[in-house]
């Protein structure tokens, strides 16, 4: 069991251990998304401050950072930032993107793109992040609502001819179900899924199980509550104490040792609670632990 610790924060990102995305990029398993640096329309984040946070994830080992042309504010892109604070990139920061949900102005998300609106919001995001190619790109599917029930292959096809253009290097999903995934599957490979999981909402468990066993990585979001739910729990409060940790320290970790499948892209505008996320990488939780937070 780790030693207990107030403060348990500095560390690199690689602690996490490393997932082979699409079976060729290596990358640690706990990376950063990039959704809460442009701040929001309540709340200002300034340029600086996001440039810095950005740069102080690479410092920290992160070498993996998931971004939207649609993550913006009245002030920022997220996409903007990036480029401003690392470009030239690393060779070894791999960089995703999703497309799929149209905001307006106000930041509303009014519609999901069609088929014929593929190559666009593809080209969007080249051009923002200033790259040829982009590592990863998934096609988000719906908005915060329940996943399924629709058919995704027409738009996952557009997508898809993108990758054979040399354009994508690597497909994705966001917010999909099985069977979804099943249907994007046969139409090409799929390298990763991105859907809503956490220890307070395991509801997604037999997806990253199943990710796993078919090589592909499961990037949760919102496995912090991402500000829509508390993170809170006396499981969490528990081992958290048994750890000198966090809650959200804990969150991560369990995360990561639930299945191997999993990439952490936890996000943040505060440098602060960058490097209090990065330090749960070390964390290694043991048998009691996790019997105690999986249902």
């Amino acid at each position: 069991m780790t030693s207990p610790s107030s403060a348990l924060t500095s560390t690199s990102a690689s602690a996490s251990g490393t997932f082979a995305l699409g079976g060729e990029i290596t990358v640690p398993r706990l990376g950063f998304g990039a959704m809460q640096l442009p701040g929001r329309w309540t709340r200002v984040v300034e340029r600086d401050t996001a440039v810095a946070v950005a740069r102080r994830a690479v410092d920290l080992g992160v070498r993996f950072i998931d971004t939207a042309a649609f993550y913006f504010s009245p002030r920022a892109r997220a996409n903007d930032i990036l480029r401003e604070a690392l470009h030239p990139y690393p060779a070894d920061l791999t960089i995703a993107t999703k497309i799929g949900p149209l905001r307006d102005a106000d930041g509303e998300m009014y519609a999901e793109a069609t088929a014929g609106q593929i190559r666009e919001l593809v080209e969007e995001n080249l051009g923002q992040l200033g790259v040829d190619r982009l590592d990863l790109v998934s096609l988000r599917v719906g908005r915060l609502g329940a996943v399924g029930g629709v058919s995704i292959g027409e738009r996952f096809e557009a997508l898809a001819a993108l990758r054979e253009e040399g354009l994508v290097r690597h497909l994705g999903l966001s917010n999909v179900s099985a069977e979804q995934l099943a249907e994007a599957h046969a139409i090409a490979p799929v390298a990763a899924v991105q859907n809503r999981f956490g220890v307070l909402g395991q509801e997604d468990a037999a997806l990253v199980d199943r990710c796993a066993a078919d090589g592909i990585a499961y990037m949760p979001f919102f496995a912090l509550g991402g500000g829509h739910s508390a993170l809170d729990g006396e499981g969490l409060r528990t081992v958290a104490e048994r750890y000198g940790a966090t809650e959200h320290q804990i969150a991560l970790a369990w995360g990561l040792a639930r299945s191997p499948s999993v990439v952490q892209i936890p996000g943040t505008a505060s440098q602060a609670h960058l490097e209090q996320n990065v330090a749960a990488a070390r964390l290694v939780l043991d048998e009691e632990d996790m019997a105690l937070l999986t249902v």
